[in-house]
């Protein structure tokens, strides 16, 4: 599903996001302006300011055609750079060589460039915030940014678990993803002047999309192709992180197979060790399972957002779903 036709009522907005974002990725320090040009490079789906755009567009007043202000813009610019720290610290964490098809910085650099970068960010994102003069913008992304680390530290303390449940597994995906996803719309409506019913269906829908976009992701590392998606498959399994479709594997298997599973995944697995448990999973309906929960999350999130009067913003809000969840990258 091609993302550029769900994304064009906001094509004008995300134009000028593009300028600001290298507008705001300039700096006296050569080595931050090196970094920023190989981060604007490459380019990603820009779906969280997208989201921002559209969920501004849905509420704001007709007559002002949803042109985006300053503040709307800031915020915008300050989810994408919050995104793209944590994807630059991640690497660090996972040793990554490749990110969205080129080299990662800490391997073009190292780990402390990427690191560094990250936390000029951070930076970067906290003052644009500061700049909107809206306490309630600061607060509802500066929330969602402690989310996300909690969530990061959460996987990070589930790790190699192969006893971890459902619900523990939503709880880290709602912080570590779903909750910028639901502060970018969130912050969406705020900026638009929509009354608190309005914000909290958009909130709730950013949610929900956040929920069906890492499950989806989570399967992609079992079942994708690994042109499309740029890793290779396996590759959450090897940093041991447990994801939906295992853990419904590994509870609805006997407790034979399961001590079998258990076995493999406690070692070094290789490809053949991968297949079989693929073949496991499969077997079992993991995958199937995991497809449906996102389909679910997916509902939830139309339902959202029924309510609002049909407009091209509406109908881009709801496409997305179907593109979050139906996507190979």
């Amino acid at each position: 599903m091609d993302l550029d036709p769900i994304l064009s009522p906001v094509k004008k907005h995300l134009a000028l996001f593009d300028e600001k974002l290298k507008e705001n990725l300039t700096s006296d320090s050569a080595l931050i302006s090196q970094v920023a040009r190989h981060l604007v490079n490459r380019r990603g789906k820009r779906l969280r300011p997208a989201m921002v755009f559209l969920s501004y567009g849905l509420c704001a007043d007709s007559k002002n055609h949803a042109q985006p202000t300053p503040a709307l813009m800031n915020v915008a610019l300050a989810v994408e750079f919050i995104h793209t720290a944590t994807l630059l610290h991640d690497d660090v964490i996972d040793q990554s060589k490749v990110r969205r098809g080129q080299v990662s910085v800490n391997h073009k650099w190292n780990n402390l460039v990427s690191v560094l970068m990250g936390d000029f960010l951070l930076a970067k994102s906290l003052r644009l915030l500061v700049e909107t003069e809206s306490p309630t913008l600061l607060s509802t992304i500066s929330k969602a940014t402690v989310n996300l680390s909690i969530g990061e530290m959460s996987e990070v303390q589930e790790s190699h678990n192969w006893d971890i449940d459902e619900d523990t597994y939503f709880k880290i995906i709602s912080d570590k993803t779903a909750s910028l996803f639901t502060a970018s719309c969130e912050a969406g409506a705020v900026a638009s002047g929509a009354d608190r019913a309005a914000q909290e269906s958009l909130r709730e829908y950013g949610q929900n999309l956040g929920m069906a976009f890492q499950i989806t992701d989570d399967l992609l590392d079992w079942v994708g192709e690994t042109e499309k998606t740029g890793k290779g498959l396996g590759t959450d399994l090897k940093e041991g992180k447990i994801t939906l479709p295992l853990i419904h594997t590994l509870r609805e298997s006997d407790p034979r197979t399961k001590k079998k599973l258990t076995r493999l995944l406690e070692n070094d697995f290789n490809q053949r060790d991968f297949d079989q448990i693929l073949s496991f999973m499969q077997g079992n309906g993991g995958v199937e399972y995991a497809q449906e929960r996102a389909s679910t999350f997916g509902r939830k999130a139309e339902d959202c957002i029924s309510s609002f009067k049909d407009s091209r913003y509406k109908k881009s809000l709801q496409s997305l779903i179907g593109f979050v969840i139906n996507r190979d990258k």
